[in-house]
């Protein structure tokens, strides 16, 4: 199988969400290529998490459920899956 670079948008639970600490979460449950935030409206911000997985399948519903099960994590979408080269 080859590798695919997936993109989650992490929603946290509301404004007064340390970020900070949400994106040391993040790190120590997956190992991600890179976290981006994204303001969306009125004070909230999402979490881009950009990964690096393996294209078998379930891999994506994997990862997406790892970051659900994450304290202070409202929702996650998956909003990117290209072929890495």
């Amino acid at each position: 199988m080859s590798d695919v670079i997936a993109t989650f948008k992490v929603m946290p639970v509301g404004v007064e969400v340390d970020l900070d600490r949400l994106e040391n979460k993040i790190k120590e449950a997956l190992d991600p290529q890179r976290i981006e935030r994204e303001p969306i409206a009125f004070g909230i911000v999402a979490l881009k998490v950009i990964l690096l997985i393996d294209d078998s399948e379930g891999q994506l519903e994997s990862v997406e459920n790892e970051l659900r099960k994450i304290e202070d994590v409202s929702d996650v979408e998956v909003t990117s899956v290209t072929r890495s080269i």
